[in-house]
């Protein structure tokens, strides 16, 4: 049985977004697409280059610049955890629009070369955190190190002790395992308290690794997996019961990025057809038999989409709805902006489904 063809659901939350630096021309043509696809709030990342977001300052500045571009979208702002990052920058964090820190490990992904070595020199910050309610948002990988056996295939799981003993050592501490990819981290998720949850994107549900390994368009970090892992997350997705939500880690590159000579840029394009990616991935499911009809509940849609994320991050529910209509959408080959900026979105030229907002 194929999903429906059309669902009702409450608007969704988009708790991992990239969006670039604003002003400029990838978040002119980025941020006007968060709305049409169904979206009314994300949670944006600080990695921004040449300077990372570090200070509540220059989020709340980074704020009013995307709020140009798309004004009817909820910007949740986020800090990049550095060695300039204070407890009074925590302490200020919410009223000004900050609801995050992003942990990057050094090394393990774009712009992360400002990121983290060692948890150990940040204790009064995530002691502040905790006391304020401000979520550690964890890009849950360790570099790759062919000396010790560290590969995109395993850096996930090998970060997995990590996330343990910060939920063992901050247990009001809220802790947002970003974008998962394997099983083991479904699993460890599902096996932490309350305050621990993690994040699901759109094209990890329908990448594997053989996919991305062949299209630059499907390289990103962390790296697409195998069947069991991509099986997990579907599960994950349907049976979430607070635990999963919707980030997406919509990254846009710039095509001459994606296809240059040298080193690919990592990251997928979902944010215009975001939901409409994640009812492909869950129809394919349901042709290989990965899922049943009966999993596929509007509650549990809206739940993941919208509910879950919105509870965790202490906001309040949806007041509109949308609706999402099959192959209503056609997906372009790509998007062009200002200064020749052209950025290839997943599943180029394909139809998906539309969004109606009620």
């Amino acid at each position: 049985m194929p999903l429906k063809d059309t669902y009702i659901l409450p608007a969704a939350a988009d708790m991992h977004v990239h969006l670039r630096n604003a002003p400029g021309p990838i978040a002119a043509l980025v941020a006007p697409t968060i709305r049409p696809a169904g979206i009314d709030t994300v949670f944006v990342m600080p990695n921004l280059a040449p300077k990372p977001v570090t200070s509540v300052d220059e989020a709340v500045e980074y704020k009013k610049a995307l709020e140009r571009y798309a004004p009817d979208v909820g910007y949740l702002m986020s800090l990049y955890l550095h060695e300039s990052v204070t407890v009074e920058d925590i302490r200020r964090a919410k009223q000004n629009g900050v609801y995050g820190v992003k942990v990057y490990p050094r090394g393990a992904t774009t712009n992360s070369q400002w990121g983290v070595i060692s948890l150990d020199q940040f204790d009064p910050i995530l002691r502040a955190m905790e006391e304020e309610g401000i979520v550690l948002n964890l890009h849950g990988e360790v570099p790759s190190d062919a000396a010790s056996g560290v590969t995109c295939m395993n850096a996930e799981e090998k970060f997995l002790p990590v996330l343990k003993e910060l939920a063992g050592k901050y247990p009001r501490l809220k802790i947002v395992l970003e974008h998962c990819t394997t099983k083991k981290a479904v699993e460890t998720v599902r096996g932490l308290g309350e305050n621990v949850a993690g994040t699901i994107t759109a094209h990890h549900l329908s990448l594997l690794v053989d996919d991305w390994s062949a299209n630059v368009h499907h390289y990103c970090k962390p790296s697409a997996k195998t069947p069991e892992d991509r099986r997990a997350l579907l599960e994950a997705v349907v049976t979430s019961n607070g635990k999963f939500f919707l980030g997406t880690d919509s990254a846009p590159h710039d095509i001459t990025a994606k296809k240059g000579k040298g080193n690919h840029a990592a990251g997928v394009f979902t944010q215009p057809f975001a939901l409409g990616y994640v009812l492909h991935s869950l129809e394919l499911a349901l042709q290989r038999g990965d899922l049943t009809p009966a999993q596929i509940t509007d509650e549990a849609l809206a739940g993941f989409f919208s509910d879950y994320g919105r509870k965790f991050y202490g906001l309040p529910p949806a007041t509109r709805k949308i609706k999402l209509i099959r192959d209503a959408a056609q997906i372009p080959e790509s998007l062009k902006g200002e200064n020749g900026t052209e950025i290839v979105p997943f599943l180029a030229g394909g139809r998906i489904w539309g969004v109606e907002w009620l």
